[in-house]
């Protein structure tokens, strides 16, 4: 099955390298994976995409035209893609970042991504919360794969930062996961 993901929010929150590891991650495990990114034409700043299509069988079509999730970390973000989100998929929102309830026509799990890795580690692992969040909460993808991609991918020096983030992430969306069954 066609699996679409967006990830989007700030330029410079990492989001690019957690799609880039969010689709090692479904190569690991066999799948077919797009990958696609696209940035505001600043370093900082400006909406920043991350787009990750994920399918047992020959992409045809590389781009995430309707997401089944759609994770977003900033206000921005959500203003620009929550109405992208396919009827009944899922939107996992930084709570740190964006105020108030979504409304989309499908899931919303709201966790303190930004929050918890600036009190737990360290605001920058934030992406690796984020990444964690989304694979706890919905399963797409394994742990495993996901530390193996880390793994292959963090900068050097960072591996054991980005994996206690994935960690934590994992935990809070797991925990999320069981308050909407």
């Amino acid at each position: 099955m066609r699996y679409e993901i967006r990830l989007a929010g700030r330029g410079g929150q990492g989001l690019v390298l957690a799609g880039l590891i969010l689709g090692e991650a479904a190569l690991i495990s066999g799948r077919n994976v797009a990958m696609s990114q696209s940035y505001a034409p600043r370093v900082r700043g400006g909406t920043s995409l991350s787009e990750v299509v994920i399918d047992e069988e020959e992409i045809i079509y590389p781009k995430a035209t309707s997401p089944h999730l759609l994770l977003v970390m900033s206000q921005e973000a959500l203003e620009e893609q929550g109405s992208q989100l396919r009827p009944g998929g899922t939107v996992i929102i930084d709570s740190t970042e964006v105020g108030g309830e979504p409304q989309v026509e499908g899931r919303v799990i709201s966790v303190p991504i930004t929050r918890l890795a600036r009190e737990r580690l360290r605001a920058v692992a934030a992406n690796m919360v984020a990444l964690g969040v989304l694979g706890g909460a919905t399963g797409i993808i394994s742990k495993e794969e996901l530390i193996e991609a880390l793994r292959a991918h963090a900068p050097k020096g960072t591996e054991r930062l980005n994996e206690e983030a994935l960690e934590l992430g994992w935990e809070e969306g797991e925990r999320a996961k069981e308050g909407l069954s």
